[in-house]
């Protein structure tokens, strides 16, 4: 079998032309005799890709001095602990919960402190963002948390809540580098790379440097603290070497297609080349409201779950694979990450096309 068209909501596909400089330089680097994942991490020739790729990241998304950029492991779920331990100082933080994985990063978090919801589209089935209307945050509040797009009900933030000086916090995993990034709107940014960035090991914060504190208690183990990888540039031990590797190499291919302007030009595309089937079709139908559709994850049903399990089979012998969706929801779930082609979104409409006409 040749290449299919990867739907996964991650670990997800990655550019063709990135797997193929990759494979080029598998066994020889660039005239170094080795492959990087053969290479140490204190040697001149990777700290130059871990420098080169923090740099393109900056010049991507526009990061200011003032932020540091941190390349850790442990995935986003284990920021959800990282972030409570260095940025509470008065022991409150308040959450918008939209989903799973934002009431994880609640549920860790009120271990270390007091947590507050102070919104949720529980009540509506996470199917749109909770009203942002007059939100109430508490004044003395450490951060505010977010989960910027929702992977498994398909939901984004068109619109991100005002918190005044308050620092706000978002898992950014499945919409990092999908759109242009006002970073200064946030005082910390997270998010594993295995979606939009590259391959999973490699989780990647972004935080304002006057957040990082040395003097934090003592319970936080050293690999925790945002000041002890900040102070090592992101080597006080062994990094995901190879996944920095590959996240340089994919930062390289934004850069190539026009940044992140043009990047998002090619996802709203995308998008909207699957919602406007979606919204006129007979047989399936979008699950996330409109006003709160992610361009990342779209999830959709056909009200059947026996037809839905008889789509995704017939997908995935069609070469289109990774449609099932999240076990909690059921359903359906094309992730249009970066790297996936407008001509992987045709393919998969023409065959929901072709499946709707079979039944209907």
């Amino acid at each position: 079998m040749g290449r299919i068209h990867n739907f996964s909501a991650g670990p997800a596909c990655l550019p063709e032309a990135v797997l193929r400089e990759a494979a080029a330089e598998m066994l020889d680097y660039r005239s170094s005799g080795m492959s990087v994942m053969e290479m140490s991490h204190r040697g001149a020739v990777f700290e130059g890709i871990i420098q080169e790729a923090e740099k393109d990241l900056r010049d991507l998304a526009g990061i200011p001095e003032d932020y540091a950029v941190l390349f850790l492991q442990g995935g986003a779920s284990l920021q959800f602990s990282m972030v409570p331990m260095n940025l509470s100082k008065n022991g409150k933080a308040d959450f918008i919960n939209t989903g799973v994985w934002a009431a994880k990063a609640a549920e860790e978090a009120a271990k270390y402190l007091d947590v507050r919801v102070a919104a949720t589209g529980e009540g509506e089935h996470f199917s749109r963002i909770p009203s942002l209307a007059g939100l109430a945050l508490r004044p003395d509040a450490d951060y505010v948390h977010l989960c910027q797009n929702n992977t498994i009900y398909g939901t984004r933030f068109e619109a991100l809540p005002d918190t005044g000086d308050i620092p706000l916090v978002s898992d950014m995993s499945s919409c990092i580098l999908s759109e242009p990034l006002d970073v200064r709107r946030f005082g910390l940014i997270y998010a594993g790379a295995q979606k939009n960035m590259g391959i999973a090991g490699l989780t990647m914060v972004i935080v304002r440097k006057d957040l990082i504190r040395e003097h934090l208690p003592g319970f936080v183990p050293l690999m925790m603290r945002y000041d002890t990888h900040l102070k090592a540039h992101s080597l006080y031990n062994t990094p995901p070497s190879y996944a920095i590797y590959i996240f340089g190499k994919v930062l390289k291919w934004l850069k190539g297609l026009g940044g992140l302007e043009a990047m998002a030009q090619i996802n709203r595309r995308k998008a909207g080349i699957l919602y406007d089937y979606l919204d006129q079709s007979a047989l399936f139908k979008a699950t996330a409201a409109p006003g709160s559709r992610s361009l990342m994850n779209i999830t959709f049903v056909t009200g059947d779950k026996a037809l839905d399990t008889e789509f995704v089979k017939g997908a995935e012998a069609a070469g289109l694979s990774g449609l099932k969706g999240h076990r909690l929801v059921g359903g359906m779930r094309a992730s249009l990450y970066n790297a996936m082609t407008i001509e992987g979104v045709e393919a998969l409409v023409d065959y929901m096309a072709s499946f709707e006409r079979a039944r209907t």
